[in-house]
């Protein structure tokens, strides 16, 4: 038996053993099962031990540069190997090889360059493979990877080559072995990965430490170069700028050399392209002895450019067209301080420096004077400026995912790729953008909304070699929407809404080899269409509902003929064709029925040209069309436009929207004026004509920012004069024709001879015309001298511009000048004309708003005419008056009345006003209209009582009270509606508060023809009353005879009406059942309702009337019928007693029976026809008294005697605490209480005393009331201040009448 430590040990080393089978987990990665996942580690190595038994490793996302033969040594078993989005830039020989089991490998988005032949061969099983995005160099060393890409269609889609130039974004599997060739340096096969970081450019060659790139086509500097680089050679190049930082990385370099060609020039960097060196360009090269610049196009360098270089002995600046100014100053000082610059280096400008030695050139020499073109300068000294909001990151512009709906303007010179995709940019303008992006090479315009690609839009894009178009809504395909594109050899297009091509839709793209028109509308394409796209390889048009017609034969035997890779688009149409892959369609199949085919102009491509014009490539000719505008359809890229002979009256304004315009021809119009903008955004513009025309005036700005103009026409015109400094910012004007035109030629046209003299920019033609002794003289010939001021300007010539100088506007209006009309005229009120001339009513053009009326004095003599429904005639003096609808105030209901002012909201809920009216927002755990009660949680019957008789009813766990007739809120707690019955039956109202504007809306059912309905009499009085059965309102202020006003509509039909009735300021506005108001306009103030003044529905001796009143509202606020003083005869609820006649009785409503006839003692029946010895009912058995006794009144009504602490109608209201008024008992009328705290009775009408207990007889003349000063004249001392109803009334009329 072993110890046990020996057992531990062995144990120990068993499992030692064990893990050496499979391999630990890598650091920091993380071992599932068979899969190593390492991905976005930031590893720059493959890491080591992997485990053997691992099938799937991720090692995307990381920094690994190299793939070394070993890398993999044992992990036979990998299935899935994923190194994409790396920096891998060498692939060692033989580093796949073991790999036999290999079914996945990514390698795209990395920096490879070249792979090693047959490195996949050994890998059967492959099934996904990814190589684009890469840097490949498609030399002779990569030639194997063509064929092997073929043979496996499926595998290593989008692969393309990087280089050399003339293969730039090939599909690799698409080029033949003769297209891969090499020279020079190249034939030697690719080069061991080093151990350093960074590896030998492809095109380049790496001896010792010297990388060099002389003469290989290179237009940026080369990345990823060994960190170990001591000389760089970059002569004989393309390059046009070196980014900051572009040798930063590189500590060991000590030569630069590069004669380059336009913008950037090093030492070394000879012969290219450089003319522009920015600052920080040399930034951490301590250690650089030699910087060659020579022969660029180098202008200016900034102060410093040289200073972080601490080493550098040899300085190459000759043959670069320097400007010697201020700004090159200190290059002269730091080259006679450090005696480096061996090639002798001169001044190209200014003139008086010209080829001197700028290390020989004094200091006090290199000025500015101000005259000098710095923007270049400015550019190279300047921090390359990102668009905003985009991320520019080294030369890729990033504007993506922005909604952008505009191209984004000044991009850096140096971009490469734009990325434009996920914006909602919706048309391409043709404005030249892409002329100085020399360098760019991609544009993403994907998932935008394009619809547009105006012609020209791609002009000078001529590098661009990839554009993508992909998820827009393009219809149409033009020639001219890609013309400037001829290095384009990808055009994506898929998805959009493109329905047919046509045989030009691709003229000028020959060197497209990649076209896809995947997913679009396309259903016939006309024969032809891809001759202009002599290298295409590829081309997909599946997801198309193509109609294989007669018109689509050509297309399968063209690419069959072809053998282009397409992906077999199929036919939708007709049915026996569907789904059958157009290439295997027999040219017989392909049938059309002939009238249709020749009727279908579907696909011929639309003119882009205007129907009056013809146009030929930018030049747009509409002369002698009758043209009064400028007609739609020009195109934008327009060059010259040809308007001459036509009948325009102005310049066109869209005018300004064609930037590239070069000549405009507009003589022969009737212009008659121009505007400082008439010319506005013509840069271009070189030629504009004018002539025969009626222009008399030139604006002194017209003519800003054309500084090209070089041609200008104003022959044949009216013109007298010219402001000094007209032609100011038309620097390059050559040629002015300015004759036959009546020139004054006074001492303010003298610098225009003085001007033409100078240049001879006019031909002598122009004369002119005055003063007295100038007539005939020649502008061009007359000495200036002769150009002299002796006395007042002509009128008939200061008034061409200067046309309110003769004032020419009457009755006081202001005079103001207008391009069009020479001068307008601002008329006073009353006045109207081009001179004001002509008087006008005070109300002509509607000056009241929101549909207010307006009314003049004028026309009648100072009076004020208002015509109502009623024929009744208001008078008053003034001008004009605005008569307002309900909800607006103002002089010309223009101010919308503020309703929640005095607002009724409670609980602290928020007012939202309306037009006539508010609404209350609830806070929460409130409701109703104005939020005057809690919200009632659902609960139980148990927990929600229900008042006045109503049951209550549970649904889906809610309860709820089902209020009977009259009643309503949550509880049925409010009576919402009364009947009166009684003759002497009315009810009072309390709490009536004083606002501003007051609104009273009421339904009321009635068969009577005539009664009281409302009472007003504060001080203003107002009656609303029934007349025929019809609405009367009437209003007397005491001084005057009364105004009245009637409804057009029929009420007593027995069916509820809706009244309602707005008084504000002096106006009265009536509506019934929301019909056009009818507007009552009284002299006098009407007084809004007074505070705390009771509302009555009052009866008045004799009255026959019956009927109900529901859902009154005042001031928005809905009455609760239990908070009034109501007299015998007047009882809940209300049925509508229509055509019940009730001949012994009054109509009377009931919950259950409707509408029933409550007979006089002794009579009975429905009609209360029949008579009867005995009655027996009790009134009481289903009284509504709460807390009380019900006491019989007659046969069928009651009254309610309170128990002790409750009053109201149905002894439902709970006392408050005693007041003065506990002691008075007033007999017929109420107590209230008197500002200083005593009690006082308020009699009924007819009655006075301390306590309402004297009668007297009021007089009553045609059934009216009079009422004198406020004061009954039946004898009341007490001032009527209350709002009365009376539905029981049988008075047709009502006056009131107040004394001053």
């Amino acid at each position: 038996m072993l110890p046990s430590c020996d057992l531990w040990i062995w144990g120990l080393l068993s499992a030692l053993l064990l893990a050496g089978q499979s391999g630990a987990c890598p650091p920091h990665c993380s071992c599932t099962g068979t899969t190593v996942d390492c991905h976005g580690l930031a590893f720059k190595n493959i890491p080591r031990n992997i485990p053997k038994n691992t099938e799937r490793l991720d090692l995307s996302e990381n920094a690994i540069q190299m793939i070394p033969r070993r890398a993999f040594r044992g992990a036979t078993d990998i299935k899935n190997l994923q190194l994409d989005k790396n920096h891998v830039s060498c692939i060692e020989d033989g580093a796949f090889r073991a790999m036999r089991v290999l079914e996945v490998l990514t390698l795209n988005n990395n920096n490879i360059s070249t792979i090693p032949i047959s490195s996949f061969n050994h890998m059967p099983k492959l099934r996904t493979f990814r190589l684009h995005s890469n840097s490949l160099r498609c030399d002779c060393h990569l030639s194997w990877l063509s064929p092997w890409l073929r043979q496996r269609a499926t595998l290593g889609l989008y692969t393309q080559c990087s280089a050399p130039p003339n293969l730039h974004g090939l599909n690799l599997a698409e080029l033949q072995k003769k297209d891969f060739t090499c020279s020079g340096v190249f034939d030697s096969g690719p080069q061991p990965c080093g151990l350093a970081s960074g590896s030998c450019p492809p095109m380049c060659t790496c001896t010792d430490n010297i990388v060099d790139c002389r003469g290989k086509g290179l237009t940026a500097i080369p990345a990823n170069m060994p960190e170990d680089m001591t000389e760089i050679r970059l002569e004989q190049n393309g390059i046009k700028s070196v980014p900051p930082g572009a040798f930063a990385s590189y500590k060991r370099l000590l030569i630069v050399m590069s004669e380059l060609s336009v913008f950037l020039s090093f030492r070394l960097l000879n012969a290219n392209k450089i003319h522009c060196v920015r600052v920080n360009v040399f930034h951490d090269l301590e250690n650089l002895s030699l910087l060659s610049l020579y022969d660029n196009k180098i202008q200016t360098l900034a102060k410093g450019t040289f200073t972080p270089l601490k080493s550098i002995q040899t300085l190459h600046l000759a043959q670069n067209p320097f400007v010697c100014d201020c700004g090159l100053k200190w290059l002269a000082d730091f080259l006679r301080s450090n005696p480096i610059e061996t090639s002798g280096t001169r001044c190209s400008s200014p003139r008086r420096l010209a080829n001197k030695r700028i290390s020989q050139i004094k200091s006090k020499k290199f000025r500015c004077s101000g005259a000098e073109d710095t923007r270049l300068n400015k550019d190279c000294n300047s921090k390359p400026v990102c668009p905003p909001k985009c991320r520019c990151e080294a030369t890729v512009v990033d504007c993506s995912n922005l909604r952008m709906t505009k191209f984004p303007e000044h991009l850096p010179l140096s971009t490469t790729e734009l990325r434009l995709n996920n914006n909602d940019l919706s048309i391409l303008e043709a404005t030249g953008l892409f002329r100085s992006l020399t360098h760019l090479k991609k544009i993403n315009l994907s998932n935008n909304k394009i619809t547009e690609i105006e012609d020209g839009a791609f002009d000078g894009a001529s590098s661009v070699v990839e554009l993508h178009l992909t998820a827009n809504h393009l219809v149409s395909v033009r020639g001219g929407m890609f013309r400037g594109m001829d290095g384009l050899r990808m055009l994506m297009l898929r998805n959009n809404r493109i329905r047919c091509i046509h045989n030009s839709s691709f003229s000028g793209l020959q060197n497209v080899r990649l076209l896809s028109l995947y997913d679009n509308q396309l259903t016939t394409i006309m024969p032809g269409a891809f001759h202009t796209l002599p290298n295409l390889s590829t081309l997909n048009l599946l997801a198309n509902p193509f109609n294989c017609d007669c018109r689509l034969s050509w297309l399968g035997e063209w690419l069959r003929s072809r053998q282009i890779v397409t992906g077999n688009p199929r036919c939708q149409n007709p049915a026996f064709l569907r789904e059958i892959p157009l290439q295997d369609v027999a040219k017989p199949d392909f049938l059309c029925d002939k009238g249709l085919v020749e009727d279908d102009v579907s696909c011929v491509p639309k003119p882009v040209c205007p129907e009056q014009c013809t146009c030929l490539d930018t030049v747009v000719r509409c002369s002698n069309k009758h043209l009064l505008a400028l007609p739609r359809g020009v195109p934008r890229n327009v060059t010259e436009l040809y308007l001459d002979g036509n009948l325009f009256v102005a310049v066109p304004k869209e005018l300004s929207a064609f930037k590239q315009l070069q000549l405009v021809d507009l003589s022969n119009n009737k212009i008659s004026s121009l505007s400082n903008s008439s010319f506005a955004n013509m840069t271009q513009l070189t030629t504009l004509i004018l002539s025969y025309n009626a222009l008399s005036c030139i604006p002194a700005l017209v003519f800003g920012g054309l500084s090209s103009l070089r041609l200008l026409s104003l022959h044949g015109n009216n013109i007298s004069e010219l402001h000094q400094g007209v032609f100011r910012d038309a620097a390059s004007l050559s040629h002015l024709a300015i004759g036959a035109n009546p020139l004054y030629c006074d001492c303010r046209l003298r610098w225009l001879s003085d001007w033409v003299k100078s240049g001879y920019k006019e031909p002598g033609i122009a004369r002119c015309a005055g003063p007295q002794g100038m007539e005939g003289k020649l502008l061009l010939t007359t000495p200036g001298n002769s150009f002299q001021c002796t006395g007042p300007v002509d009128p008939s010539v200061s008034e061409k511009c200067s046309p309110c100088s003769s004032n020419p506007c009457q009755n006081h209006g202001r005079c103001h000048s207008d391009p069009l009309h020479q001068y307008k005229c601002s008329c006073p009120q009353g006045y109207k004309g081009r001179n004001c001339e002509l008087s006008v009513s005070a109300c002509e053009g509607d000056p009241c708003v929101n549909g207010g009326s307006c009314y003049s004095d004028e026309a009648r003599q100072g009076f004020r005419y208002t015509h109502t429904r009623t024929h009744t005639h208001t008078h008053t003096h003034g001008g004009k008056q605005c008569i307002c609808p309900p909800g607006f105030v103002g002089d010309d209901c223009s101010v919308d009345y503020n309703e929640c002012e005095g607002h009724y909201c409670q609980n602290g809920a928020l007012c939202v006003d309306h037009v006539a009216g508010y609404t209350c927002i609830c806070p929460q755990g409130y409701s109703g209209r104005l939020c005057e009660g809690p919200l009632w949680a659902p609960a139980g019957c148990e927990q929600l009582l229900c008042e006045n008789g109503a049951p209550c009813v549970e649904s889906h766990g809610t309860a709820a009270c089902q209020c009977l007739p009259g009643f309503g809120g949550p509880r049925c707690e409010k009576l919402l509606s009364v009947n009166f019955i009684d003759r002497d039956s009315y009810l009072l109202l309390n709490d009536v508060k004083k606002r501003p504007q007051t609104n009273i809306t009421l339904q009321v059912s009635t068969a009577e023809d005539s009664g009281i309905l409302l009472y007003n009499g504060v001080d203003d009085h107002i009656a609303v009353e029934l007349h025929d059965g019809r609405v009367k309102v009437t209003c007397d202020a005491g001084n005057q005879p009364g105004s009245t006003i009637y409804s057009s509509e029929i009420v007593n039909d027995g069916r509820f009406h809706t009244v309602e009735l707005v008084t504000y300021d002096r106006m009265v506005n009536l509506s019934v059942d929301g019909g056009l108001p009818t507007t009552l306009d009284s002299l006098g103030h009407i007084q809004p309702l007074a505070r705390d003044a009771p509302l009555y529905w009052p009866s008045v001796n004799g009255s026959s009337f019956q009927g109900c009143i529901r859902n009154l509202y005042i001031n928005n606020e809905l009455q609760d019928f239990r908070r009034t003083q109501m007299k015998p005869g007047v009882v809940p609820g209300c049925r509508a007693c229509q055509e019940l006649r009730c001949v012994n009785g009054l109509c009377q409503p009931d919950p259950a029976a409707g509408p029933v006839c409550r007979c006089q003692p002794g009579w009975a029946g429905k009609h209360c026809d029949q008579a009867l010895l005995a009655a027996a009912t009790n009134p009481c058995q289903k009284n509504n008294c709460v807390h009380g006794t019900c006491v019989p009144v007659d046969l069928q009504s009651y009254r309610c005697e309170c128990a002790d602490g409750f009053h109201g109608p149905l002894c439902a209201q709970v006392d408050e605490s005693p007041g003065p008024c506990a002691a008075l008992s007033c007999q017929h009328g109420f107590c209230e209480e008197s500002p200083t705290g005593q009690a006082q009775c308020v009699c009924d009408s007819g009655y006075s005393g301390q306590l309402c207990d004297t009668g007297k007889q009021c007089s009553f003349t045609q059934q009216t009331i009079i009422i004198s000063q406020g004061f009954p004249k039946c004898g009341s001392n007490k001032i009527i201040n209350n709002l009365l109803i009376f539905p029981n009334s049988s008075f047709s009329s009502f006056k009131c009448s107040f004394l001053i």
